[in-house]
């Protein structure tokens, strides 16, 4: 494991441009954005809804590779782990630039606790696709998980070079840098969710992170932040 966790990573191009995205997976790319923020704040039903309303774009309109993502998807989100990764394979065959395929792959093997080679998928995924911020964000999650925080810090910061505007990795980030002791620069992270937010939306996730912005000026000992 400590092998894949201290690989070193390349700065990701920020002058891949959103046409080169769209050349690799059409106009589904927007559903698949959609697919992922309803998966990341939303509810299970609301996104598996998405995911087989998707499926059927996908189906309609002849596109193999999309289909067999989006079949990866609804296996994923039902918590079909085994038969999510035969789908993702087949989209991989089928287009192998598809760095979500890779992304998604990794993730249901780490839920069948297949971690050391989860890493190798990430590590795919960012080669094929090095402008896909998911990718590094999953990535700095579950090195985040395992105890390497620094390691984490650092994909979570590549994640923001390429969608500045992601709030779910200001959140790990804030969890990162909290667990190293850096409570000022975790509470501007998770400051930075809340402004990045839209107004009226995932109330509960806003409540949580006041609580930690509210226990680190506990640990800061009133000290204004």
């Amino acid at each position: 494991m400590s092998g894949a966790c201290d690989k070193s990573e390349k700065e990701p191009d920020c002058k891949i441009s959103r046409a080169l995205r769209m050349s690799r997976h059409g106009n589904l790319v927007e559903l698949r954005a959609k697919l992922d923020k309803a998966i990341t704040y939303g509810r299970k039903p609301q996104a598996l809804k998405l995911a087989k309303k998707y499926l059927k774009v996908a189906i309609d309109k002849n596109l193999p590779g999309e289909v067999e993502y989006f079949l990866g998807q609804v296996q994923l989100i039902q918590g079909n782990f085994a038969h999510a990764i035969e789908h993702f394979d087949q989209a991989i065959k089928i287009n192998p630039l598809d760095g979500a395929s890779y992304n998604d792959r990794a993730l249901s093997m780490i839920e069948l606790g297949i971690i050391d080679e989860a890493f190798n998928y990430f590590d795919k995924g960012i080669a094929v696709e090095p402008d896909y911020a998911t990718i590094y964000h999953n990535k700095g999650w579950l090195l985040n998980n395992l105890g390497n925080h620094t390691g984490a810090i650092k994909l979570f910061k590549m994640a923001l070079k390429l969608e500045p505007d992601r709030a779910v990795t200001y959140d790990n980030l804030a969890d990162a840098l909290y667990n190293l002791g850096d409570y000022l620069g975790a509470c501007a992270a998770y400051k930075k969710v809340i402004q990045l937010l839209k107004p009226g939306c995932c109330l509960g996730i806003r409540r949580e992170i006041r609580k930690k912005i509210k226990c680190i000026s506990e640990l800061l000992n009133g000290k204004t932040i």
